[in-house]
């Protein structure tokens, strides 16, 4: 399960747009900063595709401007 931490950066006068696009994709918290245009996500997901899927489909958002990864790891599954 890659679980990875991003800091998201929208355009000018896009925080609000970005944190409404972001929210609304599956398995990804949005946190944001109170004094900046600066947002941390948070992706929990099954498995590598999936991961690649999600990543992919973040930085096809309009209103992102730059995302930072700043950590993640991946939890092997019981077998």
């Amino acid at each position: 399960m890659p679980i990875k931490s991003y800091l998201a950066h929208s355009h000018e006068g896009k925080k609000q747009e970005l944190i409404e696009a972001l929210s609304s994709l599956e398995n990804c918290e949005v946190i944001p900063a109170e004094n900046k245009d600066l947002l941390i996500v948070v992706t929990d997901t099954e498995g590598k595709i999936q991961d690649e899927i999600l990543k992919e489909q973040i930085e096809a958002i309009d209103s992102l401007k730059l995302l930072a990864m700043v950590s993640g790891f991946n939890t092997p599954k019981n077998k």
